[in-house]
């Protein structure tokens, strides 16, 4: 069981509901670099093709508004492409890309548990013959119990140079995600991760503000 909860929440947890991620900055930006940086190629290394493709896009989304020129790698690719660094070379070459983003795993650790469902319940009041006094169906209704789902998340998100093709910049980001076995999916956590990193690299000085 604990294995079949890992394997299925990797493929969604980031898209469950969270807190906003910490960031913690790992390698700060040195003054030597070319920074900052005005086309960023963002690539995601996640074993699912659609957890890459929904961060991805998230940040290029959060990298447009602030005026950055960015594109997802999932966009130029598809499963059958080789995620190696060939491909992503001759795509920041093709994109002719001054800097490229990489988001990967630290450690994924998920527990699930087993928790009660609130019953329900109906009443149906009737009426007898008595003063004041009524006749009282009640029927209640339990639904199974839930299998509740909790996740430690931590990504860390590097930075490179395409000029010198070494990191500037890399920072780590965790969070907690809880989320019912069975509830539909939301966008919340991928949206705040993206956010998290576009206000740490406009902050640290990779991009302009």
């Amino acid at each position: 069981m604990k294995n079949v909860i890992l394997a299925l929440s990797i493929a969604v947890l980031l898209q469950a509901c969270a807190s906003g991620p910490r960031v913690t900055t790992i390698l700060p930006l040195s003054g030597s670099t070319d920074a900052p940086y005005e086309n960023v190629l963002v690539i995601s290394l996640f074993k699912s093709f659609d957890a890459r493709r929904y961060l991805e896009q998230a940040i290029v989304e959060d990298l447009s508004s602030r005026g950055i020129k960015a594109v997802a790698s999932t966009s130029l690719m598809n499963t059958r492409t080789p995620v190696n660094r060939e491909t992503f070379i001759s795509m920041a070459e093709s994109l002719d890309s001054d800097a490229v983003l990489v988001t990967q795993f630290v450690s994924l650790a998920s527990e699930g548990k087993m928790k009660n469902m609130n019953p329900q319940a109906t009443y149906n009041l009737r009426s007898t013959y008595y003063y004041n006094v009524f006749s009282v169906e009640l029927t209640e209704y339990s639904e199974p119990k839930s299998l509740e789902l909790k996740h430690s998340l931590v990504l860390a998100t590097q930075v490179y140079s395409a000029s010198t093709r070494e990191p500037v910049w890399a920072i780590e980001s965790s969070a907690k995600i809880v989320q019912d076995f069975d509830q539909q999916q939301g966008y919340t956590a991928i949206g705040k991760e993206a956010k998290a990193i576009g206000q740490r690299l406009a902050r640290d000085g990779l991009i302009r503000n």
